[in-house]
């Protein structure tokens, strides 16, 4: 019996201390406050279109964009996407109105979007003394492959 009761007092402990941080969490992600109009829409359907993200976010306001973002490839969609709005305020009503709702069968996310990172800069040419003068490459493979 001591110990079930041990057992329930930790696990009772381990349920407070993460609805705490659950309610922290939340708290921070709901009072984030836009510096841009454009969101990132996450968790989206394979299915979903620029098309039907248009018309889920429409009702929020003047939308200047809404693209689903595809792989360059296969053209297939990435699961992600981006909303901009004509102003900040109807970009906060749609995050409010549209984070952890259904779109397509799928619950999506809403979330401020971020400057895109700069890319690193493409890796120098080869130098001449890396190939021979055939044109091929030397394999500086040392070891056996067998």
């Amino acid at each position: 019996m001591a110990f079930a009761s041990t057992f329930r007092r930790v696990l009772g402990g381990l349920s407070s201390t993460s609805s705490v941080l659950h309610s922290q969490f939340t708290a921070l992600r709901r009072n984030s406050t836009l510096v841009t109009p454009k969101l990132f829409v996450s968790g989206l359907s394979r299915l979903t279109s620029d098309e039907k993200l248009t018309e889920a976010f429409s009702p929020f306001g003047q939308l200047v964009e809404a693209k689903v973002i595809v792989d360059r490839v296969s053209g297939r969609s990435k699961g992600f996407g981006f909303v901009t709005y004509a102003t900040i305020e109807e970009a906060e009503q749609a995050q409010k109105g549209m984070n952890a709702k259904f779109l397509d069968g799928w619950v999506i996310f809403v979330d401020p979007a971020k400057p895109r990172e700069p890319r690193p800069p493409p890796p120098p040419p080869q130098s001449q003394s890396e190939s021979s003068e055939s044109g091929f490459r030397i394999n500086k493979t040392i070891g056996w492959c067998g």
